[in-house]
């Protein structure tokens, strides 16, 4: 009996197991949230908002975006020396971090609008390299298919976050539970997942990595840092562009209220997305150009169909849902989660398509719709924050849900005009 309930494909598998992971990571925060939202404050939550804002941001350049790369040689011997590469890069970003942080505290602390960050921006190196290393020891294990591997290292990382945001609360931290916890949890997180390649993939490290390799690795995807690098920042920059700009038009209480709001819809809906996005990536790169336009349709169908019935839970119950689990104070929350959820969704949909852009070496495309992407939301909020927080809301969310069905529609016509030049 349960032989039968097991998917049958090993795409099914890949993804059951790696989703598996990732609802038991996303169960345990979600699971401390209402304790969370009642030891720290809104405006602790937009603190430590503010920080990830700046971290995020230095973040997508830790490894040049060369990480992706690891995914795509033949031979594991060229794919070991980027990942090699990916860490050098992650070392010398943390540095140029640390300088930025140095020199500029003062302004960067008054550019937020807040003083309490000032000292926090030091940690910033940190998150930094984690986060450079992280992503390559996790697309490594991508590329091996070592899916239990990154499962564990998921549910480790939410369980050390959320036992440290826990204790620092309850011992009166306030934001810097917040930013000290997930500093932990990365650390934790990331010494997993390296001692265990180390110990499988040490010998082949040995053997293959040498300089010269390395250097005709960088030419042979520059592509990489060229064109996808310039669109990570872009996204980089919407995300902390819409946090620092709710900040200064609005106030902090705020942007701890759109915080968690964010959080609740994106953070689950990411990592699920992720768990799907990195075997939809594996499968993909080792199909056929021909076969692409059937698998992001058939993708985007099963997605749409499994997640749906979740976001309309959401948007008509969010209000309701937040002030009783996470206190009447949170109100406001629930109501930017049903304003916010369109979006969500149909970023869920979305977000392996630019995938399918890194096979095909077509990354300026994604490049294009990220620029738009990026100025929209940053421009609503410069013009209309005299609307009003949740008419600004609105406004986002409605002009972004529109922009990536417009994004939707118009790769699927791509990708079928290129299934149409392969056969003939």
């Amino acid at each position: 009996m349960l032989n039968k309930l097991k998917p049958k494909s090993e795409f099914s598998r890949n993804v059951l197991t790696l989703m598996t992971g990732t609802t038991i990571a996303q169960a345990i925060p979600i699971a401390i949230s209402p304790i969370l939202t009642r030891i720290y404050t809104p405006e602790d939550f937009g603190v430590f908002a503010l920080y990830m804002s700046v971290a995020s941001l230095l973040s997508v350049m830790a490894t040049g975006r060369y990480e992706l790369a690891i995914m795509l040689p033949k031979k594991d011997e060229d794919a070991i020396n980027i990942v090699a590469l990916s860490i050098l890069i992650a070392f010398f970003v943390s540095f140029i971090s640390f300088l930025i942080v140095f020199i500029f505290n003062a302004q960067i602390t008054n550019l937020l609008g807040n003083p309490e960050i000032s000292s926090w921006l030091y940690f910033i190196p940190i998150t930094v390299l984690l986060t450079g290393i992280y992503q390559s020891f996790n697309y490594w294990s991508n590329r091996k298919k070592q899916y239990k591997r990154l499962a564990t290292s998921r549910v480790v990382q939410s369980g050390t976050t959320s036992a440290s945001n826990l204790a620092m609360g309850f011992g009166g931290f306030g934001s810097s539970g917040l930013i000290l916890g997930g500093v932990l949890g990365q650390v934790v997180a990331t010494w997993i997942l390296g001692t265990r390649i180390f110990k499988s993939d040490l010998e082949l490290f040995k053997k293959s990595v040498n300089s010269l390799k390395i250097f005709a690795l960088i030419k042979k995807y520059i592509k990489m840092p060229m064109l996808n690098l310039p669109n990570a920042v872009i996204d980089g920059f919407r995300l902390s562009g819409i946090t620092i700009l709710i900040a200064k038009y609005f106030t902090v209480a705020s942007l701890g209220q759109f915080s968690l709001a964010w959080k609740m819809l994106q953070m689950p809906m990411s990592l699920i997305g992720s768990s799907i996005s990195q075997v939809f990536f594996q499968k993909i790169a080792s199909s056929k150009k021909s076969e692409l336009y059937y698998l992001v349709k058939q993708f985007i169908v099963k997605a749409s169909l499994s997640i749906l019935p979740v976001f309309i839970v959401i948007y008509f119950f969010s209000v309701d849902i937040f002030s009783f689990v996470f206190g009447e104070k949170w109100k406001i929350a629930g109501e930017i989660a049903s304003v916010l959820s369109p979006w969500i969704f149909i970023n869920f949909i979305s977000s392996p398509i630019a995938n399918v852009f890194i096979i095909l070496n077509k990354q300026e495309i994604v490049l294009y719709a990220s620029i738009v992407y990026m100025i929209v939301p940053i421009f609503i909020l410069l013009l209309f924050n005299d609307f009003g927080f949740m008419e600004v809301v609105n406004l986002i969310s409605l002009s972004m849900s529109v922009i990536l069905i417009f994004y939707i529609f118009t790769s699927l016509i791509i990708f079928k005009q290129g299934k149409s030049n392969d056969t003939q």
